[in-house]
């Protein structure tokens, strides 16, 4: 398929193709806009079962990229890399210099981090090739370091604010949680989840996921068939993008859709089919800031972990505002969210932000 055709396409600065078989890299960097800034988006390394998939992934995550950097108020762009991993393909060295390579020919028009399948060890060799890196360990109060911990944060505290809004609970003591992958996000939102109170049930494809979580805190596993069918108030999508569906929506039983996944719905219209539902959506690039607030702020070089922490307290703030809005107007907040970013994009095609 013409990419220029794909329904995914949407006026795209520019989408590289990378294929490097001394080191197995075979890579797709989409920039979406740069109308704020450099397009910044994580690097997710993922077995696709076709290429299509591949283009289809990263076209629709760096145009919500573009999105999330705009609502947030970060002086960033929208860009996505995926990384195809062939079958038994492993994370290597090579492979990830080599793609460190790849960004740094962009010249700063796409600034990497983490994401799925992608480890700050891997975004180590990537800054022996590119300075256009983030996400790596810092020294003393500086902000930065791996961004999973304060995504899971902001998802957190969207969660406290998506429960007072739709249940009028103003703590999450005794609140059922649904949660789909306890990865790293996934992990970190549990652990968040659970020292509030919550009663947690979790599913990962992942036994390592599991075990490992089990450790940590008390929940109740569930098949991943299940997860999103569970008897629960908030289900919080934390793995892949798509799972929020025609198909799965009608089975869904909590009152709240609330989680760390990016592109959880697989389309526009299942914004609508959940309001229809009572169903209340934070809308996931609003809600999974965190990571890349963090991101924005080391890369600048502007302030400390403490200063990220407070940057992600505002995460409530704008989910309380589409909240609002979609009760006055009766629009599904996915819909409120893309027309907010859309007008911050288009303003800041004139007027760039910059980082406090």
């Amino acid at each position: 398929m013409n990419v220029f055709d794909h329904p995914e396409f949407d006026l795209h600065e520019g989408v590289h193709f990378f294929d490097e078989p001394a080191s197995g890299l075979r890579a797709i960097i989409a920039i979406h806009s740069t109308a704020l800034g450099p397009a910044a988006g994580g690097c997710r390394f993922w077995h696709y079962e076709q290429s299509d998939d591949a283009v289809t992934d990263v076209l629709r995550l760096s145009r919500g990229m573009t999105y999330k950097n705009a609502v947030a108020g970060l002086p960033f762009g929208g860009g996505k890399a995926v990384i195809v991993k062939g079958p038994g393909g492993r994370s290597t060295p090579e492979l990830f210099r080599a793609f460190g390579r790849a960004v740094d020919s962009l010249g700063g028009l796409y600034v990497t981090a983490e994401d799925v399948g992608v480890a700050v060890e891997d975004m180590r060799n990537v800054r022996l090739e590119t300075p256009y890196v983030s996400g790596l360990p810092q020294e003393g109060a500086a902000a930065g370091g791996d961004p999973s911990p304060w995504t899971a944060l902001g998802v957190f505290l969207g969660i406290e604010a998506a429960v007072r809004d739709r249940l009028e609970r103003d703590s999450l003591a005794g609140i059922r949680v649904a949660i789909q992958g306890v990865g790293h996000v996934g992990h970190h939102l549990a652990k968040l989840l659970a020292d509030a109170g919550a009663e947690l049930f979790i599913a990962d494809v992942s036994r390592e996921n599991l075990a490992r979580a089990h450790d940590a805190f008390t929940a109740t596993e569930v098949a991943p068939r299940d997860v999103l069918y569970t008897d629960v108030d908030v289900v919080a999508p934390c793995a892949l993008g798509n799972v929020i569906n025609s198909e799965t929506i009608p089975g869904i039983r909590a009152s709240i859709i609330a989680g760390a996944a990016n592109n959880q719905l697989a389309v526009e219209a299942d914004g609508d089919r959940l309001m229809e539902r009572n169903i209340l959506y934070a809308p996931d690039y609003v809600i999974n800031a965190g990571g890349i607030i963090s991101v924005a702020r080391e890369y600048f070089e502007k302030g400390s972990a403490d200063e990220v922490r407070d940057d992600i307290g505002r995460i409530p703030e704008r989910l309380n505002r589409i909240f609002a809005e979609s009760r006055a107007n009766g629009e599904a907040t996915n819909r409120i969210a893309d027309e907010l970013a859309r007008r911050i994009v288009a303003a800041g095609r004139s007027e760039p932000r910059r980082i406090a």
